[in-house]
């Protein structure tokens, strides 16, 4: 691995555990505190960093953990500058959602649904080979 690379990845795992702690440690507006850094992306020339963030509730209540922290990034910003003494100036955040877990919980349910689902005929539950070996 380069060592360029090796300190974009510990940049970013940096990033996500400030931003991580800052969300649920100093943050005070309540929408971020069901919501946690997946991931973070940093640019090559760490100036910017795409920060994916999972959040649980409804639809509406992710998209609103996405837009306070938008909001407060100018905040999070002052205070990556602090902490992170390792770089000349914070990079400039862009939150996104975080879709995999959301999905991966979609596709849960719909898995114990078709294990929960009993076949109303005894043919349904067939295999078509077991058909064709007749």
């Amino acid at each position: 691995m380069l060592p360029r690379t090796l300190r974009i990845e510990r940049v970013a795992e940096q990033l996500r555990q400030e931003i991580s702690r800052l969300m649920v440690l100093e943050m005070k507006d309540p929408r971020v505190r069901l919501a946690s850094v997946s991931q973070v992306h940093v640019s090559p020339d760490l100036r910017s960093a795409r920060v994916m963030v999972s959040a649980v509730g409804t639809e509406s209540e992710r998209h609103a953990v996405i837009t306070a922290l938008r909001h407060a990034e100018g905040y999070l910003r002052s205070q990556l500058g602090d902490r992170l003494e390792n770089l000349k100036s914070a990079p400039a955040l862009r939150f996104e959602l975080d879709e995999s877990i959301a999905y991966a919980v979609r596709i849960s349910a719909m898995l114990r649904d078709l294990k929960d689902a009993k076949p109303s005929d005894g043919a349904a539950a067939k295999t078509p080979t077991e058909e064709t070996d007749r």
